[in-house]
């Protein structure tokens, strides 16, 4: 068992066994459906905190030959599917996370080959009885390996797309990175030692220089996740079933984290929910782990017809969105439906795919737009509407019929004039 070459099960073993865990082992059986196929190539990008990590870690639980996890996985879904054995910890598993690779590299222009040494050392410990040389890169290392053995891979790589959100990056670090995927994915030559490749990140395929490494890839996004929709986070019934269990209310709940629509499935911000059920309060858990500076600099770019969208959107609305153009970087936003769809993928907005419109899906991500335009001087008339709002609504719950008068009073000014103050339109304007 190793760290990056067939690792253990300890990570889906210690989620697997919390009292609320969901069952999302279903989804073995559409990857499986990819092993050693035409299409073994898939690309899974989602927002943050929609489970990617864990469902990495379960795949490896499952896969790796490092580990023997059939007492962990015979008490779920999965184990009655009857191709459940056939597969179980028979494959040579290397499992890369990408970010902590970064985050944890203090020289970054040595991140590769750091992380291509470690697991090297890994594989020649597995395979001593295979001749590897000095300086192989790691798709070297994986076709020696399947040359001397006909042992396959499955390549799991979690936040791939972390070397393209970081904005100060080195380009001798990120051109080696192309190189990187480029030797691993592009390969004639290495492509029957691959079982599978499965990459996670929150941005699709950027569709420039990566795209021209990663164009094998079958993607499944937050836009379009095909037979992963009811993995992407947590199913309404599954959602029903914890508050039920919690003695919750699932109408409340659906209020606050619901909003996602993926090919039929309401799809619910897992970390919210659980995270709720747990302190028995709803509450802005996800705006917890992330920054509303995320829409306000976006936001600020104030492309033509964003800040029309963005107040229509804050009222409840949907509007229409292109999501087709987007290169899916962090630098290559050319006008307003490309910043709709970036906050699309981070989970700011959700899209519909039948109408081609994005909305702010829930209260819990209405609260982030609030935040984010509450300080910008371009947003200021709104953010008073907003407040005013919010206290015009508590002074009529607490019956003050006096208030209430005075707002209509200042609405129906703001809508007509002295010449058509009585006009039906005015008023119900007003």
């Amino acid at each position: 068992m190793g760290i990056y070459l067939n690792p253990g099960n300890e990570m889906f073993s210690l989620v697997s066994g919390m009292e609320d865990y969901v069952d999302k082992t279903g989804m073995i059986r559409v990857i499986n459906a990819f092993i050693d196929r035409g299409n073994k190539y898939v690309c899974v990008s989602r927002p943050r905190r929609f489970g990617k990590t864990f469902a990495g870690n379960m795949l490896a639980a499952y896969y790796s030959k490092g580990c023997d996890s059939r007492e962990i996985f015979d008490k779920f879904k999965i184990s009655g599917e009857a191709a459940f054995a056939e597969k179980l910890n028979k494959y040579n598993v290397i499992k890369i996370d990408m970010n902590s690779e970064y985050q944890n590299t203090l020289e970054k222009e040595r991140l590769l080959k750091r992380l291509t040494a470690k697991i090297v050392r890994e594989m020649q410990a597995e395979f001593p009885e295979v001749e590897f040389e000095e300086g192989d890169s790691l798709a070297e290392c994986i076709l020696r390996v399947y040359a001397a053995k006909k042992e396959t891979f499955i390549l799991l790589i979690d936040e791939y797309d972390v070397l393209v959100r970081e904005t100060n990056v080195p380009k001798a670090l990120f051109d080696e990175y192309l190189s990187f995927l480029n030797g691993l994915f592009k390969s004639d030559t290495l492509w029957p030692a691959i079982s599978l490749a499965y990459l996670t990140g929150i941005l699709p395929v950027v569709r420039d220089k990566i795209q021209s490494k990663l164009n094998n890839f079958r993607e499944y996004t937050i836009l379009n996740a095909g037979p992963l929709s009811e993995y992407v986070g947590f199913t309404a019934a599954e959602t029903e079933a914890l508050c039920r269990k919690h003695g919750m209310d699932f109408a409340e709940c659906r209020r606050w984290y619901d909003g996602y629509r993926l090919k039929g499935f309401e799809i619910y911000n897992p970390e919210s929910v659980v995270r709720a059920v747990e302190d028995e309060a709803f509450g802005s858990y996800w705006g917890q782990t992330s920054s509303y500076e995320v829409i306000a600099e976006r936001v600020r770019l104030n492309f033509a017809g964003t800040k029309e969208a963005v107040i229509r959107m804050l009222a409840g609305e949907s509007v229409d969105v292109n999501v087709t153009r987007y290169l899916n970087t962090m630098n290559s936003f050319r006008a307003r439906d490309d910043i709709l769809t970036y906050l699309i993928h981070l989970g700011y907005l959700a899209y519909d795919s039948e109408e081609k419109t994005c909305r702010i899906p829930n209260r819990e991500v209405r609260q982030e737009w609030f935040n984010a335009i509450e300080t910008d001087e371009e947003y200021a008339v709104t953010n008073q509407l907003i407040q005013d709002s919010r206290e015009l609504l508590e002074r009529t719950l607490s019956g003050d019929a006096e208030a209430a008068a005075r707002a209509l009073d200042v609405s129906h000014i703001h809508v007509t004039s002295n010449r058509s103050y009585n006009n039906e339109d005015a008023l119900q304007s007003a």
